[in-house]
């Protein structure tokens, strides 16, 4: 059975709980919590990996990753791919309300259907 080499990289339970709960990435915090589930005995792999919905092989990776590299391994980085079309940092120009020197423009009624 393959365990999480916590010792190994100076940290403990807690530490992973941590992890899983702020780390900045939503993947980051899912490859943290699952190492936290099998570390604490709660799940082997194949379990946590079935709980979390992920493939056997992928939750197997992540722990191989740790117990290697660490826990920086787990970081979430982008990969590459396409760009988001609205990037997080710019707020949707949708959301924003139209103004004209200063006053609220008016909405036509017919185009909002009412």
């Amino acid at each position: 059975m393959i365990g999480v080499a916590m010792d190994k990289w100076g940290q403990s339970l807690e530490d992973l709980r941590r992890a899983s709960l702020h780390a900045p990435h939503r993947r980051s915090r899912e490859r943290f919590q699952a190492l936290y589930l099998i570390a604490s005995g709660q799940f082997n792999a194949t379990t946590c990996a079935a709980h979390v919905g992920r493939q056997d092989e992928t939750v197997l990776a992540w722990v191989h990753r740790y117990n290697q590299h660490g826990p920086d391994s787990l970081s979430y980085r982008r990969s590459g791919g396409r760009s988001p079309l609205l990037p997080s940092n710019r707020q949707n120009r949708s959301s924003i309300p139209l103004t004209r020197a200063g006053r609220p423009t008016t909405v036509c009624l017919a185009t909002v259907g009412l």
